[in-house]
C-alpha cells in the first residue's frame, strides 16, 4: 500500500500569467475570480484538491509586482506569508510573452530550499517550435521539472499534479474531501462581484475599487438577499460603475448574482450600492473594512 502524500504548494508568477485560473482548474470550481486587469487577486486564495493516495493544499497569491500604496504592500506581504511552511512552490509563467522579470522570479523561486517547478502557462497559443524554445531557456536553473500547460484547456494538469505529488512529503489529510476553500463565502462573494466590475470598467476604474459586503440574509433554503458596497475613489468614477441610467451598475449586478447563486445554490436577490470613499487604498482602517487585514 502506498504511503499517503501530503503538502502546501505555493503558486507565484507576475500579474495576469493565469495563476488564478489554474487553480480553478486544478479544484474544479470557481474559488478565485479572474480577470485581464493585472493584480486581480488581492489576497492569498487558498485551494485543496484530494486524490485516493495524496492531498495538495493550493496557494494563489497576487501577481509579484512593486507596490505603489499599501494595499500593494498587503498584496506583496501576501506573497511572502504564503513562502511560509511550504513544501512546493510552482512558478508559473505566460509562455507568450516572458520577459526580464520572469526571469529574475524564476532565478530566485528555484534557489529556494524547497523542490520548485516551472509551469509554463498558455501553451495553447504559441508554437510548438517556440514552447521548446523557452523550456530550453531555463535549462540552467535547478527546477525539478518544466511542465507546460493551458490553465484554460486543462492540457498538461494532470501531468503537473502528478509531478507535484512526487515532491510532497509523507503527511496527514490536512483538510476533509470535500472541503475545496477556507474562503469565507462573504469574502467569496464580494470577489465575485469586483471581478463583474473588472471585466466590463474602464481602464483607470479597476484598481480602485473595493466591495463590502453589508449584509447576507437568507430567507429560507432557496432564497438569500444580498446587500454590498462598491467602494472607488473618484467621483468621476462613481458615474463610470453606475453607468447611464443605472446600466452598467445593472450589468454588473446581474452578472455577479449568476456566480452567486451557483456559488450558493439559492435564488439570489442582490443590492448594489456605490460610494466614493478618497485614496482608500493608503487607509489602513478601510483595507480592514474591506477584507484586507493590513500590515
Amino acid at each position: 500500500m502506498s504511503k499517503f502524500r501530503s503538502g502546501f504548494v505555493t503558486i507565484v508568477g507576475r500579474p495576469n500569467v493565469g495563476k488564478s485560473t489554474l487553480l480553478n482548474s486544478l479544484v474544479g470550481e470557481k474559488i478565485a475570480i479572474v480577470s485581464s486587469k493585472p493584480q486581480t487577486t488581492r489576497n492569498r486564495i487558498m485551494g485543496v484538491v484530494t486524490a485516493e493516495d495524496w492531498q495538495m493544499v493550493f496557494l494563489d497569491t497576487p501577481g509579484i509586482h512593486t507596490p505603489r500604496n499599501k494595499l500593494g504592500n498587503y498584496m506583496m506581504q501576501s506573497v511572502r506569508d504564503a513562502m511560509d511552511g511550504m513544501d512546493c512552490i510552482l512558478v508559473m509563467l505566460d509562455s507568450t510573452q516572458i520577459g526580464k522579470h520572469d526571469r529574475q522570479i524564476a532565478e530566485e523561486m528555484s534557489g529556494k530550499k524547497v523542490p520548485a517547478i516551472l509551469v509554463l502557462n498558455k501553451i495553447d497559443l504559441i508554437p510548438k517550435e517556440n514552447l521548446l524554445q523557452t523550456i530550453s531557456g531555463f535549462s540552467d536553473l535547478p527546477f525539478k521539472a518544466v511542465i507546460p500547460i493551458s490553465a484554460m484547456t486543462g492540457d498538461g494538469l494532470e501531468e503537473l499534479k502528478k509531478t507535484i505529488a512526487d515532491q510532497l512529503p509523507e503527511g496527514p489529510k490536512y483538510f476533509p474531501d470535500d472541503m475545496m476553500t477556507d474562503q469565507p463565502e462573504r469574502l467569496i462573494i464580494a470577489e465575485l462581484i469586483r471581478e463583474k466590475a473588472l471585466v466590463h470598467l474602464r481602464d483607470e476604474v479597476p484598481h480602485g475599487i473595493g466591495v463590502e459586503i453589508l449584509g447576507i440574509s437568507k430567507e429560507n433554503d432557496s432564497f438569500t438577499e444580498i446587500n454590498a458596497t462598491i467602494y472607488c475613489e473618484r467621483d468621476a468614477h462613481k458615474g463610470i460603475i453606475i453607468g447611464k441610467h443605472g446600466a452598467m451598475l445593472q450589468t454588473i449586478g446581474s452578472e455577479a448574482r449568476e456566480d452567486i447563486e451557483k456559488l450558493l445554490d439559492t435564488h439570489v436577490n442582490l443590492k448594489l450600492w456605490v460610494k466614493v470613499r478618497d485614496d482608500w487604498r493608503n487607509r489602513i482602517d478601510d483595507l480592514r473594512t474591506l477584507g484586507y487585514e493590513a500590515r
